[in-house]
């Protein structure tokens, strides 16, 4: 059950992502996310049964064809955008009269 919600999860995971990027994808790119995300979708809807080693595979699958996508919008999309944690490195110093 673990594998399958992971490769569950990393579809969505990515599906969503790719949707929520704007422009920051070329759409080829955005297309091919769609689709390897909807045929895994009904992969597990029709091997619910799989085994574990079927859903690491399929999850290494997906994963071949999604990372380097995915890397590409990290590249764009995280230049100049400092992250949340960024705004707290190291403690707050108040000045005092």
């Amino acid at each position: 059950i673990a594998a399958r919600n992971q490769l569950e999860s990393y579809v969505f995971t990515v599906k969503q992502a790719a949707e929520d990027t704007g422009d920051k994808l070329q759409s080829e790119d955005k297309e091919t996310i769609s689709r390897v995300c909807s045929e895994t979708v009904s992969w597990l809807d029709n091997n619910a049964l799989a085994e574990v080693d079927e859903y690491e595979f399929k999850l290494k699958e997906v994963q071949k064809v999604c990372s380097p996508i995915m890397a590409k919008l990290h590249q764009n999309g995280s230049t100049g955008n400092p992250g949340p944690a960024s705004s707290s490195q190291g403690p707050t110093v108040e000045e005092m009269d």
